[in-house]
């Protein structure tokens, strides 16, 4: 539909259109649980995936279908499935994969849920993750068997704001024949297109970045239809007959579109991960403004990281867009745009300082968020990651003396000053 608009004409017009009953430009709101069939033969071949169209809320919603419309658009994907959170999207993307007895590659670095989630509570469905260094191809290589059945990674990472080589992580996933599940909640859209460069998957915590103000929960699966799920015989849920559809086969009925159908037709339907109308709503409102407020995020953080870099109360820095650190190179490379708005720095004092230093700030927030329009601080270590083992914590970036900064989009001097008098109180 809009494979020749630019980046904001797609983040204000895909999946939108004039209401054709009201003329209403904006898209409403559908508050309704469910939808009145034609008449019996319609109603049967809908829920025998024979017609696309309404069912029940839970399945499908006009409100979400033009969300789903619009992030699989940015992303530059053949369709997407919007769900309840981030969380949520990360198990839906795994559904229709795994299995009992198999397993996911994933990296080292990434949020302390996502690392609690893959490395225990997958384990229920008896399923096992490795955690990978992924800045090594070959470790990656090594760590596949045959029961692995997916890589996953984040495209900046968090909490230390860690660009991923995704170019380099495709090829291998391409060469062992996996899917390559990217989390591009950080970078969004605006910043990098996981899909371009080889990603099976794209997943997304909606409620950061694209939403943008910290209102709703939600999450996305997009699907990039390029992806041979009939190539061998890893994936039945997708390429082997379905018994809750009469046999129907996904990839042979829908082709490019066999993971989004399976991930409303059965992920939804069987796990109940909904997203709710009014959420979908606020972040088709959010994403509108998603370019410009992404640049103003991209542009502070660089301004505050390199404050924070010549600050001698400050130890470290993790943000890749400055010159020193060793992953600039990669942002240079894949990521032209930039490096994100969010990061951590060490402190002075340790321990200790950090938890000052968070209790000093004023005009940042002190919230278990990022991606809003507001400066965000949090001390991982304590909260985000507290779960994780002391090395764990120090791999992801989240060691004791380490403060994580989701940068808004206020003034940036503002920032700055906030974090010197905070410093000054942390280190006296």
């Amino acid at each position: 539909m809009s494979e020749n608009w630019g980046f904001d004409t797609t983040a204000i017009h895909a999946g939108s259109a004039p209401d054709p009953a009201t003329g209403a430009r904006q898209v409403p709101i559908y508050q309704t649980t469910a939808y009145v069939f034609q008449d019996a033969g319609h109603a049967a071949r809908l829920f025998g995936l024979q017609e696309v169209g309404y069912i029940y809320s839970r399945l499908t919603n006009p409100t979400i279908a033009a969300l789903q419309a619009r992030v699989a658009e940015l992303e530059g994907g053949a369709g997407a499935v919007c769900c309840s959170s981030g969380h949520a999207a990360q198990i839906m993307a795994l559904f229709p994969l795994m299995g009992p007895g198999k397993n996911l590659i994933a990296s080292t670095r990434l949020y302390g849920g996502t690392v609690t989630q893959f490395s225990q509570t997958i384990k229920r469905f008896g399923w096992s993750c490795k955690f990978v260094d992924l800045d090594d191809p070959q470790a990656l290589r090594a760590a596949v068997d045959e029961d692995t059945r997916a890589i996953f990674c984040e495209s900046i990472s968090n909490p230390g704001g860690y660009p991923t080589d995704i170019p380099a992580i495709a090829k291998v996933a391409d060469e062992v024949g996996l899917p390559l599940i990217v989390d591009n909640t950080l970078a969004t859209p605006w910043i990098c297109k996981p899909i371009e460069m080889g990603a099976t998957l794209v997943v997304h915590s909606l409620t950061k970045y694209m939403t943008g103000n910290g209102t709703v929960m939600g999450g996305a699966i997009v699907d990039s239809g390029r992806f041979d799920w009939s190539a061998s015989d890893k994936f039945p849920s997708l390429s082997q007959p379905e018994p809750a559809y009469h046999g129907l086969n996904f990839h042979k009925t829908f082709g490019t579109l066999a993971f989004t159908f399976h991930g409303i037709a059965i992920g939804l339907r069987d796990l109940g991960m909904t997203m709710n109308p009014q959420a979908a709503h606020y972040t088709l409102m959010g994403i509108e403004t998603l370019g410009l407020r992404m640049a103003r995020h991209v542009e502070n953080a660089q301004k505050v990281a390199e404050w924070l870099e010549n600050d001698p109360r400050v130890t470290s820095v993790s943000y890749a867009g400055l010159a020193s650190s060793p992953w600039n190179a990669t942002v240079q490379r894949v990521y032209p745009k930039g490096a994100g708005a969010l990061f951590s720095f060490g402190i002075r004092g340790g321990y200790d300082a950090a938890v000052k230093l968070v209790d000093s700030l004023k005009l940042f927030s002190h919230v278990a968020n990022l991606g809003d329009a507001r400066s965000l601080v949090i001390h991982s270590a304590s909260t985000t990651h507290s779960q994780l083992t002391d090395e764990q914590k120090i791999a992801a970036g989240a060691g004791p003396d380490v403060v994580r900064l989701s940068i808004g989009i206020e003034d940036a001097a503002d920032i700055i000053a906030d974090l010197d008098q905070a410093l000054a109180a942390a280190t006296a």
